[in-house]
């Protein structure tokens, strides 16, 4: 699914303004909770449900579709690269991306990868290979593993390809990071529950490069 911005026609009812809010730490540039942006009338914005996301030329968007037919993640693609982006609810007083980081790990030694933590701008990441077959040799997948944790909520986000293989702070993948707009939600879930993502209501959004 290639997704686009398109211009807003005037008919169309403007999104819910809210008043930006300042936010200290790591997600003081982004990303953000619904209370604290809101696209207003930004129409590269696209309403995913839980993620609201932000669209940009050079790149490409999917949302893959899991075995019980829920869409669980977003996928920006670039030429090179891919960011996955996955949201999951969590506790009020923070803390789940240390207990998922663990289980992260694990995961990779079971897999017979190889896994770092360093520090980055989010905090303590995971820079992450695991062996593959590629075309019948031996290979392996990189990837840089960020979560970030905010009211309620912890994002996940996994860069692929040469992101993953040389991670950088900057870039057109780390700016749609940094744009996301998680929709948490006041109703109940349970811990590590998954966001759920809803597709756009069209497939097609005309860009203009304007």
């Amino acid at each position: 699914m290639a997704l686009r911005r398109r211009k807003k026609q005037s008919d169309e009812t403007p999104d819910e303004q809210v008043a930006d809010v300042e936010v200290e730490g790591v997600r003081h540039s982004g990303p953000w909770d619904a209370s604290e942006r809101s696209p207003g009338d930004d129409p590269a914005y696209i309403d995913l449900g839980a993620l609201q996301v932000r669209v940009r030329v050079g790149l490409n968007l999917e949302m893959p579709v899991d075995e019980s037919d829920d869409i669980g993640s977003v996928v920006f693609v670039t030429d090179d690269s891919a960011l996955e982006l996955r949201a999951f609810a969590a506790n009020k007083s923070g803390g789940l991306w240390d207990e998922v980081r663990d289980d992260l790990i694990l995961e990779v030694e079971r897999l017979n990868g190889e896994c770092e933590q360093v520090d980055g701008p989010f905090g303590p990441e995971l820079h992450v290979r695991v062996p593959v077959q590629v075309e019948g040799e031996d290979g392996f997948q990189p990837s840089r593993i960020v979560g970030i944790e905010g009211p309620r909520w912890l994002l996940r986000a996994t860069f692929l390809g040469d992101a993953g293989l040389n991670p950088s702070d900057e870039g057109i993948l780390m700016d749609a990071l940094r744009d996301v707009i998680v929709v948490r939600g006041d109703e109940p879930r349970l811990l590590r529950e998954a966001l759920l993502l809803t597709p756009p209501s069209t497939n097609t959004v005309v860009l203009d490069d304007e």
